[in-house]
């Protein structure tokens, strides 16, 4: 089957959700749409599937709505489902995908005059230039499809864990959990088991709170390269303090000794780091790609704890089990993983030392997040690489747009239109992973789309 569509969007998480539900409002309704992904929770992710009410969203309620012009619209449906939550209060992320599921319906159930959406479980197995002015893709179940403009809205893998896995003991594969979201696997933790997590960025932190809702008792370690954690919201957030980017420096180092002067002159030091919020994407575009190298070798995990913080509550849970000793934090590289007894035992270098120590447990759960947006986890990806349809960040994060999200690729003779939304451009925009960026960005592509017909 060969069908020929509009516009296709390429993906099945949030970006390609919202990029959808622009479509469904701005195109007329003689548009073909087709949405394509293999993944049976379209829309949710793996952030927004998950079931637990500890698990909420970083980002208060006020701010989540799905279409920027509409700012009432997740806290007006908390409401309406019966949720006593105001603008300013942080929701469960089961909630927030059910509110994105809905609102794809309701955009849906709009039969006059909207476009046609196909949506088509398959996944986009490969993807080729063709003389009739647009990109064809060839599915997973055999059939291909082009379009005179594509939206790839395809998100990043599970990073791996830093040890081959031939260097695993084979017994004891079992109690490495490559993918916690994957929730069944609490249930095989006895309470009094030793749980050993890699990583400590906000999966962790979920992981946690998760083990001791299923009635986990024993101790955690967690081992990271730096041993840093997500800090807090505060209960009463400060007001941001205004920041002009262009009166910043135009070094990584100059920038930080800007930035911890001006949270001297502040109550709480998230009012700078809220102020400078909605100027991060203009300041990112500032900086050299030399600077931009410093940033991701040097200041990131600072930035990661500060910018992307959790709910104050959630994080009070976490903060006491870390003060009683339940939770304890180990700065290393992983080496090895080996076995003794019955029982997993991670080596690793401390860092600043040569010196190596260990960690024994019951089990260890990998929670070093998402690996950096790129182009290696996708078969796709590397395929329109290979083709030179896309070009790899030179950074690693993601592949070449344009300030409109469009793809750069001097090579492709065709004059159908590919943009890409969400983690895949962070190397031009860099903060473009939270919903608040991500629905700008998907109603600014769509308008583009749509202004040149």
């Amino acid at each position: 089957m060969h069908l020929t569509y509009d516009v296709i969007v390429v993906g099945s998480g949030f970006s390609a959700i919202a990029v959808t539900c622009n479509l469904i409002e701005q195109l007329p309704a003689s548009a073909k749409v087709a949405v394509v992904g293999d993944d049976p929770g379209f829309g949710r992710g793996t952030a927004y599937r998950t079931e637990l009410y500890l698990h909420r969203l970083n980002v208060p309620a006020g701010r989540m709505s799905l279409l920027p012009h509409q700012p009432d619209d997740f806290v007006d449906w908390l409401k309406s489902h019966g949720r006593r939550l105001q603008a300013g209060d942080f929701a469960s992320r089961s909630d927030y995908g059910l509110y994105v599921r809905d609102t794809l319906a309701r955009l849906l159930r709009k039969r006059d005059g909207r476009c046609r959406v196909d949506f088509i479980k398959a996944k986009a197995a490969g993807c080729v230039e063709r003389y009739s002015s647009t990109l064809a893709f060839h599915l997973g179940n055999g059939d291909e499809i082009a379009g005179k403009n594509v939206v790839l809205c395809l998100g990043v893998g599970n990073a791996t864990l830093p040890v081959a896995p031939d260097e695993v003991p084979p017994l004891l594969r079992s109690r490495i959990i490559e993918n916690p979201w994957r929730l069944s696997w609490l249930r095989r933790v006895a309470p009094s088991d030793a749980v050993c997590i890699l990583g400590s960025g906000l999966t962790m932190i979920d992981q946690v709170l998760a083990l001791r809702a299923h009635g986990h008792a024993g101790k955690i370690d967690v081992l990271s390269r730096r041993g840093l954690a997500p800090l807090g919201h505060a209960w009463k957030p400060p007001a941001p303090l205004p920041i002009d980017v262009e009166t910043l420096p135009d070094t990584i180092s100059g920038i930080l000794k800007t930035l911890r002067g001006k949270s001297r002159t502040v109550a709480d030091w998230r009012a700078v780091m809220d102020g400078l919020r909605p100027a991060t994407q203009a300041l990112w575009q500032r900086l050299s790609s030399k600077e931009r190298a410093r940033f991701l070798r040097h200041a990131l995990p600072w930035w990661n704890i500060h910018r992307h913080r959790v709910a104050p509550d959630v994080f009070d849970r976490f903060e006491k089990l870390v003060l009683d000793g339940t939770v304890r934090f180990h700065a290393g590289f992983l080496k090895s993983l080996g076995a003794e007894e019955g029982r997993l035992v991670a080596s690793y270098r401390v860092r600043a030392t040569r010196d190596i120590a260990e960690i024994r447990a019951d089990w260890l759960v990998n929670c070093t997040g998402m690996e950096r947006a790129g182009i290696s986890h996708s078969p796709l990806l590397k395929e329109m690489s290979r083709f030179e349809l896309i070009v790899p960040d030179p950074l690693g994060l993601g592949i070449q747009v344009d300030a409109a999200s469009e793809v750069i690729a001097p090579s492709r003779i065709s004059p159908a239109r590919l943009f890409a939304v969400g983690a895949l451009t962070a190397g031009q925009f860099w903060e473009i992973t939270a919903v608040p960026d991500i629905r700008v960005q998907a109603k600014v592509v769509v308008e583009e789309i749509v202004s040149r017909g």
